[in-house]
């Protein structure tokens, strides 16, 4: 664009004397961002796809977040441009007059009515190109027109990747982006780009790291916003007719929800059958899942700490933390815990346990590693957005050595590094102490990185093991029979004699194989000398070193004296004794490689 355009400088004068004061959090950093001259491209991203509330004359609306932004945010600009891929390009307003006054301008400079405009991106960003630099050479400054531009899906546009990788599609686009980001005639008029993503991550790194843009989150609707949201909604239905929760109600209960999905589950209750309880559970779980795309997964523990066999420290300490959650001293709370320890020793059990006893959601990250560029790291974001929201919430992730990543590229361009960070970040957030409960649960706490395992993070080690007496190891099968709903006689657990080296799921094999000879024979109750014979019968995996060596790194990790079986805290108060088992597992470890 020529450099002798003349130009009239945008200020902070220029901004409205107050917004309204039912702006969103979002709405206000975009003007202020807008207003002071800094950056005239934005990148919207998060939760955009929900409704934001907007106050009119008349009352409350609800938008979507293109129509807001043409009758808010660009609600006095001159001409709004919407583009996405699958409706091309079109003008956007928020009344018919308006669009005709957009329509008239428009014709007059592209030609034609909208559908005979080009739909191609690389054609659109052109055409949108030439248009911007004729408003900018307008001979008389007060012709120019003031101008928004909305651009839906962004990560198809201008995708995350290397350069040698991208289309020359794609690569035209960010240059274009850039461009106009960094143009200093397009700062000083009133001229401003909505770039709208799903996921930031799947963004071009170098659109997004740019100085010239500005990068704002849209985050899923708090308490106060819902709780509007639902009176909104009963305006002109009694709510109570489709369910049994009261406004305040709803609000606190639908933590993580977007407001369409709130929408969603409220009129599952026009169906004739009133939410309760546990229909409303059930939906939100859905719905939340369907909120990650499968990525998160609900667990409803049914067990309670008291049902843990031995460690007792162990279940003491934890019982203590979530009873200071319940009060509501978060500020008390650990950030999270390691459970580690040998294969079969219960690590998943005693994380559910803990769940339960506190009563707050529960959920297992699932895969959310994917083999195309970017959305790995957007599945993640995507997952820790809905985890910020939802807390209180306990986060079990299994095979935490392996699915947590390391700061190695390991050749994948980066991507587990990245991953390694954005977890280590977000569990090292304080603000989110006592609301996200981290348990990391691994059989290899050597492998997980240490950034992970610090204090400030996943702080509390507890190391599990396999019964060390004839007590723990009788009333590991009672246990197990409850959980496994196992009819035992009277004396059936007395007669076992106590077996080193049997795990939780060891025992739990054995029970299921005499209650199967007992069905086979015709009975339901497990006798003595079914569960004898079970037990001489089982053979146990021939895996001693790789037991072993787990079991030391986890004695290696523990944290707290008294979560170690005596044996293990008499053999720690021996001189040397750390230094030698350290020795003892690299040794193990040495020998299993080869």
């Amino acid at each position: 664009m020529a450099a002798d355009v003349e130009t009239l400088p945008l200020t902070a004068a220029d901004r409205p004397a107050e917004l309204p004061a039912w702006y969103p959090a979002w709405a206000r950093e975009m003007a202020d961002a807008y207003y002071s001259g800094t950056t005239s491209l934005f990148i919207l991203h998060g939760n955009v796809h929900d409704l934001i509330r907007c106050v009119t004359d008349s009352g409350d609306i609800y938008l979507n977040l293109p129509e807001f932004l043409a009758s808010q945010i660009f609600g006095r600009f001159d001409v709004v441009l919407y583009y996405d891929l699958a409706r091309g390009l079109r003008p956007l307003a928020d009344s018919t007059k308006r669009l005709q006054g957009m329509m008239g301008y428009l014709a007059a400079r592209l030609g034609g009515e909208p559908n005979a405009w080009p739909r191609d991106p690389e054609q659109v960003l052109l055409l949108l190109d030439r248009l911007l630099e004729r408003n900018l050479l307008e001979d008389d400054p007060s012709r120019r027109k003031s101008i928004g531009i909305i651009l839906a899906y962004t990560q198809f546009l201008a995708p995350d990747g290397d350069l040698a990788m991208m289309s020359r599609g794609h690569g035209t686009n960010l240059v274009r982006f850039l461009s106009w980001a960094k143009n200093p005639y397009l700062k000083r008029v009133n001229v401003a780009f909505c770039l709208i993503a799903d996921n930031l991550m799947e963004v071009n790194d170098r659109l997004v790291q740019s100085e010239h843009v500005e990068d704002i989150e849209i985050p899923l609707p708090d308490r106060a916003e819902r709780e509007r949201f639902c009176q909104w909604m009963a305006r002109n239905q009694d709510l109570s007719r489709l369910t049994e929760f009261s406004i305040p109600q709803l609000a606190e209960l639908s933590n993580g929800l977007s407001l369409t999905s709130l929408n969603t589950l409220l009129s599952q209750g026009k169906t004739g059958r009133r939410l309760d309880a546990a229909r409303f559970k059930q939906l939100k779980k859905t719905l939340i899942e369907r909120q990650c795309q499968g990525l998160l997964e609900f667990v409803e523990p049914p067990h309670k700490l008291d049902l843990v066999v031995g460690q007792e420290a162990a279940k003491q300490r934890l019982k203590q933390d979530a009873d200071l959650i319940t009060q509501g001293r978060l500020e008390a709370a650990p950030m999270g815990y390691l459970l580690c320890g040998p294969v079969g020793t219960g690590k998943t059990f005693l994380a559910e346990c803990y769940a339960g006893s506190i009563g707050i959601p529960c959920v297992k990250l699932r895969n959310f590693r994917s083999k195309y560029v970017g959305e790995t790291e957007g599945n993640l974001e995507r997952v820790l957005t809905v985890l910020r929201s939802l807390g209180p919430v306990v986060v079990l992730v299994d095979e935490a050595d392996a699915a947590l990543g390391t700061r190695q590229t390991d050749g994948d361009s980066g991507t587990s590094s990245r991953v390694f960070a954005m977890i280590a970040n977000q569990m090292g957030d304080t603000r989110y102490r006592g609301k996200i409960i981290w348990m990391l649960l691994t059989s290899r706490p050597d492998l997980l990185p240490i950034d992970l395992k610090r204090q400030g993070r996943a702080e509390v080690h507890i190391p599990l093991f396999y019964p060390q007496d004839e007590a723990e190891f009788r009333e590991m099968f009672r246990v197990m029979a409850r959980k496994n709903k196992v009819r035992l006689a009277g004396d059936a657990v007395e007669s076992v004699s106590f077996v080193p080296g049997l795990s939780g799921s060891d025992i739990e094999s054995i029970l299921l194989g005499a209650k199967r000879d007992c069905l086979s024979a015709g009975r339901e109750q497990v006798e003595a000398a079914d569960l004898q014979r079970a037990v001489s019968e089982f053979l146990p995996s021939a895996q001693g070193l790789e037991k072993e060596m787990q079991e030391i790194a986890a004695v290696l990790e523990c944290t707290q004296l008294s979560f170690l079986p005596p044996k293990w805290r008499e053999r720690l108060a021996q001189p040397e004794s750390r230094a030698r088992l350290q020795e003892r597992l690299v040794a193990i470890r040495q020998i299993l490689e080869k």
